[in-house]
């Protein structure tokens, strides 16, 4: 029999050993996501774990009807994915998972060189309109499908590159488009906000092609 202070330590030495097994690894992304960080761990024997997050900026210009729009993004994710490689040893993986999709963009419309807005049609002056601003969100939750080369886990070395092709589903947009500070007649102003509510609709339906948002990225990763 073990004295009580010995068994305690042979039992921290074999949670040390065994922790010793467990292999982790980090990596440092960069793509389309933007720049990133994830943790693998092993799930079984052809499976690794892999959870982390991204953010990206981005800023551009999107012309819906006859109105220009400065779209100042941040795209904001988070990934809980699954890589599974289809044999011992290998770099191919298919990989599946879900993703936090935390994008979002405000919209600011730019008047046209007289100074007004042409609003579903129609003229408006800068009085009328005020300020058009809005936002363009997409679904939270995104599935995410795709494949990749590279094993964060390999046994035979530490530091390596790995790359990842696929896409998340982010879902139709979600628009809100307002008018504030309409400074001419009731008339003209309860007008414009039928106008809006039209060009939220045609703005919403201009961003349909992001539903499906690709991944390209390229990372390197170290196992600890």
């Amino acid at each position: 029999m073990f004295p009580k202070h010995k068994a305690l330590v042979l039992a921290a030495v074999l949670a040390t050993a065994a922790s010793a097994q467990a292999q982790v690894a980090v990596t440092a992304d960069a793509g389309t996501t933007g720049a990133g960080l994830h943790l693998v761990v092993p799930m079984e024997t052809y499976l690794n774990g892999r959870f982390g997050a991204n953010y990206f900026k981005h800023d551009m210009t999107k012309r819906s009807g006859m109105i220009d729009y400065d779209l100042k993004g941040k795209l904001q994710t988070i990934d809980v994915l699954f890589d599974w490689y289809l044999r011992e040893n290998s770099s191919f993986h298919l990989t599946g998972g879900l993703v936090y999709n935390g994008t979002n963009f405000d919209a600011h419309a730019k008047a046209d060189p007289l100074g007004g807005f042409t609003i579903n049609g129609k003229n408006y002056t800068a009085a009328d309109v005020g300020v058009l601003n809005g936002t363009v969100k997409f679904r939270k939750a995104a599935p995410y499908l795709g494949i990749g080369w590279g094993n964060p886990l390999a046994a035979d070395k530490r530091l390596q590159f790995n790359a990842d092709l696929g896409a998340y589903y982010q879902g139709k947009a979600n628009v809100h488009l307002a008018s504030l500070g309409c400074a001419t007649s009731q008339t003209v102003c309860k007008a414009l906000a039928s106008d809006v509510a039209a060009e939220q609709a045609r703005l919403a339906g201009d961003t349909s092609s992001y539903k499906v948002y690709p991944v390209l990225r390229a990372s390197i990763s170290y196992r600890f």
